[in-house]
């Protein structure tokens, strides 16, 4: 166990967000694991990080409502101090700008980018007064460059705004002791809409999730230390 550093991870309870919520776990960190709906995955995904790590429990919101944000954050802050957020959640729709509802688009917009905002907003007053602390954006595969995406316009939409988020909050954030960071996975196992053929990858596989778990870790590391403003691409290569 190597540290002794708190994790809040917004959709901690399934894909990406368990995997990184295992490894932050195993690493010693203590695990807030936040979840919205599905209480039956989330009492599963708890009961399998409180096998890794020292101390985990669940925290119930919606993170496109500033409101239970802001409860979240401070039921965390009362039992311990938020020293990494990582903004995880993000909806997701794979069809043509036509077929995209206004629903649809504003179901992603809210969840992709502004369940960032509102999260980075409610941690940020802790982070300042302490002096300390490190935000992580899961954004996606080549998120800061602007591109045509005909049949994921809103995510694409939503990511880029995340990079930018992360590239301005690092800015501002720096001078109170916080960095912000973004890390943009590429083809996932297990995840949507994954390439026919992963020999299209130049190193030919997918990720695994752990893998993004990894990254996250390392910028949360000593190692990591003097990074912030950084997207840093786990893509195998893809679309470069």
């Amino acid at each position: 166990m190597g540290t002794t550093r708190t994790a809040l991870i917004t959709g901690a309870t399934a894909g990406i967000g368990r995997a990184i919520a295992l490894d932050l776990g195993r690493r010693g960190y203590r695990i807030a694991l936040n979840y919205h709906e599905n209480e039956a995955r989330a009492q599963a995904a708890l009961q399998d990080v409180r096998e890794v790590a020292e101390h985990a429990i669940l925290v119930r919101a919606d993170v496109t409502s500033p409101e239970q944000v802001a409860e979240m954050v401070e039921r965390v802050e009362q039992e311990t101090p938020i020293d990494l957020l990582i903004n995880n959640v993000g909806a997701f729709h794979f069809k043509p700008f036509l077929e995209t509802t206004p629903q649809e688009w504003d179901d992603v917009l809210r969840s992709s980018l502004l369940a960032a905002v509102y999260c980075s907003h409610a941690v940020l007053p802790h982070m300042r007064s302490r002096r300390s602390g490190h935000i992580v954006n899961i954004a996606s595969l080549n998120a800061g460059i602007l591109r045509a995406k005909p049949m994921t316009l809103p995510y694409a939409v939503a990511k880029a705004g995340l990079i930018l988020l992360t590239r301005t909050l690092a800015s501002t954030e720096g001078r109170h002791g916080v960095r912000v960071n973004a890390v943009s996975p590429g083809f996932v196992e297990g995840g949507a809409f994954p390439p026919k053929d992963a020999r299209s990858i130049p190193l030919g596989r997918l990720a695994a999730a752990r893998e993004i778990a990894e990254a996250i870790a390392y910028l949360d590391s000593e190692a990591g230390a003097y990074i912030t403003g950084a997207d840093l691409d786990v893509h195998g290569g893809a679309f470069l």
